[in-house]
């Protein structure tokens, strides 16, 4: 049986959900955000310690501006209500990507983060304004300013996923099957999950059954 402490999910099919359904992009995104309360009750379950979801990529800019601007107010929304839950479940909440957005969102990004920053039971990693190559750039230039050596070791210290260990598993949601830019670096021997179902159709069965999957996996690491 194959240990497990870092599961990495890329959110995809909100959109198309909420088209399909309520002919509305929006109301998928509102619906996705039950999923990932699913999941992460679901996680807890598990005793998983690691959860990083991709919510808000550095490319996701390019949408309409009255999308972007309801994925915030969502955002707002549910921190707001569910960030004092999240700390009595001894949750911790670990922004990374830049955090570049009003005054308002910023100021409520790092109040949650130093509300749950000692919590230990389950650590989520909301990837907001995350692009991995952005990272790694990033991480080279500390590199270089502080006159290290350049090696992976130094490199993944720099990144911003530094205390967190490595994902062992990838789900994308969505039928779609790609990357797209997330934790490039990280997910280098992760096992990958591309699931059909878009993202406010996944549930708890579809969530332990990747994981089951993942248990009986021969991990060789280059090896035979």
């Amino acid at each position: 049986m194959n240990p497990l402490s870092h599961v990495a999910i890329i959110m995809d099919g909100n959109g198309r959900w909420g088209l399909k359904h309520k002919n509305s992009r929006n109301e998928g995104h509102k619906a996705g955000l039950k999923t990932v309360e699913i999941i992460i009750k679901e996680t807890i379950k598990l005793k998983i310690k690691y959860l990083t979801l991709y919510a808000f990529s550095t490319e996701n800019w390019n949408r309409p501006q009255y999308e972007i601007k309801y994925l915030f107010s969502l955002l707002e929304d549910f921190l707001l209500k569910k960030i004092d839950d999240l700390h009595k479940q001894n949750i911790k909440l670990n922004i990374i990507g830049v955090k570049n957005f009003s005054k308002k969102l910023n100021k409520l990004l790092n109040s949650s983060e130093k509300k749950t920053s000692k919590n230990t039971r389950l650590q989520i990693n909301l990837a907001l304004n995350y692009g991995s190559k952005s990272e790694i750039i990033n991480a080279i230039k500390k590199i270089s300013i502080n006159n290290d050596k350049i090696n992976e070791k130094n490199l993944s210290k720099y990144l911003q996923t530094k205390n967190t260990p490595d994902p062992e598993i990838l789900i994308r949601t969505g039928n779609t099957k790609r990357l797209s830019n997330f934790l490039l670096w990280q997910l280098a021997y992760s096992e990958i999950f591309f699931e059909k179902k878009l993202w406010p159709d996944f549930g708890e069965k579809d969530y332990i059954k990747i994981i089951r999957k993942f248990k009986k996996i021969k991990r060789n690491f280059g090896k035979i």
